[in-house]
């Protein structure tokens, strides 16, 4: 068997056995889907009339600020699901899983790329059961067209991609589960800090850097734009470039400590 033979099949398999744990123990996967949910579902029905009359700076339109809110709930769906991927991960390596899996005849990345793309299928998965609350509660995107739902699909699993792989990284270097559940954190932290759910222009000046200078900003500003026709701007190459630099350095910080577990 050829050595790319040998990586999809024990990838695969990983994959598979990653998908098996997820579905045996759904409660982390459940309450990590919860916040968005709760979060959707707070700021349209007790907060939505002040936010959308202060955003607009006119008359309250709960279905504005509905549209306006849902890509950056999307973006901390994402967030919070990566970090069961952390978990995942700290708790093989505690386990003792991994070490075992190092005596196999099987493919080193392997299992890597099965939490990896576990993560992804997971995170497409919450985005849209939480995107099915969004529309039962009133969001449309009727103005966007078949290539802007494709290129919005494509970014939020590109971000999933990246986040996930950031968050694998932080789940080898943490000793423990709950280490790495807060070593995480800050990945569904920040979409609260962006312009999730009000505009960066509408923020305290000392803050509005905080907001701007960070990947969840560019890339909701980008499915929004795609989404409901608002401007992108240089948004979209600012979004896949923070995505494609995050997946390469969780990528290669994951690799790094995998391969020195072998030499502890």
């Amino acid at each position: 068997m050829s050595s790319l033979s040998l990586a999809v099949r024990d990838s695969s398999t990983m994959l598979r056995r990653n998908l098996l744990h997820a579905r045996r123990y759904p409660s982390m996967t459940l309450n990590l889907l919860l916040t968005p949910v709760v979060l959707l579902l707070l700021f349209v029905y007790i907060f939505g009339d002040v936010m959308s009359a202060g955003i607009s700076g006119g008359g309250a339109d709960r279905s504005a600020y509905i549209a306006y809110l849902v890509p950056g709930i999307l973006m901390l769906t994402i967030g919070g699901t990566t970090i069961g991927s952390a978990v995942s991960v700290s708790m093989d390596m505690t386990e003792g899983i991994i070490a075992r899996f190092r005596t196999m005849s099987i493919h080193r990345g392997s299992v890597l790329i099965g939490h990896v793309v576990g993560s992804v299928l997971q995170c497409v998965m919450s985005v849209v059961l939480v995107g099915a609350v969004a529309v039962a509660i009133g969001f449309r995107a009727t103005d966007a067209t078949f290539v802007e739902w494709i290129l919005a699909v494509g970014l939020l699993a590109l971000v999933s991609l990246a986040l996930t792989w950031i968050a694998v990284g932080m789940g080898l270097s943490s000793p423990n589960a709950e280490a790495a559940s807060n070593n995480a954190m800050p990945l569904m932290v920040l979409p609260l800090l962006s312009s999730a759910f009000v505009p960066v222009d509408a923020m305290p000046g000392w803050f509005q850097p905080i907001a701007e200078y960070q990947p969840f900003t560019p890339a909701i500003e980008t499915v929004r734009g795609l989404l409901l026709g608002t401007e992108i701007g240089n948004n979209g190459w600012l979004a896949v470039a923070w995505c494609v630099a995050l997946a390469v350095l969780g990528y290669v910080w994951s690799r790094s400590l995998f391969n020195s577990i072998g030499k502890r």
